[in-house]
């Protein structure tokens, strides 16, 4: 059976207690000002838990797994819980800070790794700038074989006790589902597998947050296997498998 960790606790007390004590994307080299306007940080009662990608001036899309309740049939915690920070390197300071108005989960979740998206709803739009900027959804694979860049706030390492830092990003490759079953034992098309050397790749806090390639968002952080910063791929949900009900949410 494939064991696998999220990269996020859901746990709506743990999350809060444990969100402080984050660091970066394993491996990971830090970012610009302004490289990755499209990057957010997911908040939790004021407190950091995953990332996100801006798609469009009131619509954020993260994993599912970062905002719904594990122990109450994969119901969505209340929107008013949450808030989003932009336009910003920092998570925990400037750039601008948005509530969320509404939260939808993919019907087809269940908890597991297909289907780990959600589409956030802010109760206001941002205001788009050189540093806050959407990105555009994926409507292709990715071909095997190509860079793609990831990027968070997530921990150097599994139970790593690192202070606060700046945005980081990380370049890793995209396999085949073929391959990816031969690395991990799962094969699905809903999956884009995201190989790298060992000490580098997602980890928690990086949850939710972007893989992008071609200046497209084409994958959603969600899981790692069996932890952080092993020569295992990690799995990002393919964003070009739900561009359609993403776009549904966006023009409803």
């Amino acid at each position: 059976m494939l064991f696998k960790a999220a990269l996020v606790c859901c746990a709506l007390f743990v999350a809060t207690a444990q969100a402080g004590i984050t660091g970066r994307i394993v491996g990971g080299k830090y970012a610009e000002p302004g490289q990755f306007p499209y990057q957010i940080s997911l908040r939790l009662l004021g407190e950091h838990i995953c990332g996100g990608s801006i798609i469009a001036e009131k619509f954020i899309l993260t994993a599912a797994h970062c905002v719904v309740d594990t122990e109450n049939n994969l119901e969505p915690y209340p929107a008013e819980y949450f808030s989003i920070r932009a336009g910003t390197n920092d998570r925990l300071h400037g750039g601008v800070v948005v509530r969320v108005q509404a939260i939808t989960v993919n019907d087809n979740y269940d908890g597991d790794v297909v289907s780990d998206v959600a589409v956030i709803e802010l109760v206001k739009p941002l205001t788009f700038s050189e540093k806050i900027q959407p990105i555009e959804l994926a409507s292709e694979k990715v071909p095997s074989g190509s860079e793609v860049i990831i990027s968070g706030w997530g921990l150097e390492e599994t139970n790593a006790k690192t202070p606060p830092v700046k945005l980081q990003y990380n370049i890793v490759k995209a396999i085949s589902s073929l391959k990816c079953l031969t690395k991990i034992g799962l094969f699905t098309e809903q999956i884009l597998c995201l190989e790298h050397k060992a000490n580098n790749g997602a980890c928690s806090g990086d949850s939710g947050g972007p893989a992008a390639y071609n200046h497209q968002l084409v994958g959603v952080a969600g899981f790692v296997v069996p932890s952080c910063g092993t020569a295992n791929p990690d799995g990002y949900a393919r964003v070009s498998i739900h561009a359609d009900w993403i776009r549904s949410i966006i023009n409803a």
